[in-house]
């Protein structure tokens, strides 16, 4: 389902997982591989093809919501305007949301955009996790030191950071994990 709008969404009572990330972070297929279902969400080769809020229903009481991408989505300026807008008070207004999954290319970390999404997540203190999507393409050594890096420079209870490549499906499982805190599995 998608939605356009917050008052499009489905009622908010439940527990709702946000997913964010800079257009061509791997959004989608970060998505499939956390929940093991490698058709939930389109792959596409265009960057920024979430233009709207995709709402994964899991069951009854759980969903996750794939934000549209943001960086350097194909968009006209207008509509970023509206997706910046809308966001901010999806954190602000949503009680059912209560966490949110922040995907950054292990390559260009915490880019001004992605500081902005997690300043409105920290705001209204949403649990966040951050996954260094595609460290497949650096070497171990240096994923590690950039996680650390960047640990340092958080330094917020509320966040935890981790590798991950969905390619490799490295860091699947700890990022499971996280989701099943957030959605009371275990």
């Amino acid at each position: 389902m998608g939605a356009h709008e917050i008052r499009q969404l489905p009622d908010d009572m439940g527990t709702e997982v946000a997913i964010a990330g800079r257009s061509n972070a791997g959004k989608s297929s970060v998505l499939n591989v956390i929940t093991a279902n490698s058709k939930l969400a389109r792959i596409s080769k265009t960057p920024g093809r979430t233009q709207q809020m995709n709402v994964f229903v899991l069951d009854d009481e759980r969903r996750l919501v794939d934000l549209p991408g943001y960086g350097y989505a194909k968009v006209p300026v207008a509509m970023r305007k509206h997706w910046g807008a809308t966001l901010n008070r999806y954190f602000q207004e949503r009680n059912a949301l209560s966490g949110l999954i922040l995907i950054m290319d292990i390559r260009h970390p915490l880019k001004p955009e992605d500081q902005q999404m997690l300043d409105w997540a920290l705001d209204v203190g949403l649990p966040t996790h951050i996954l260094l999507n595609k460290s497949d393409k650096l070497s171990r050594g240096a994923g590690m030191s950039l996680l650390q890096k960047l640990k340092g420079r958080i330094n917020d209870d509320l966040v935890s950071i981790q590798l991950f490549s969905a390619l490799k499906k490295t860091g699947a499982e700890e990022a499971r994990a996280v989701l099943d805190q957030w959605f009371n599995y275990t």
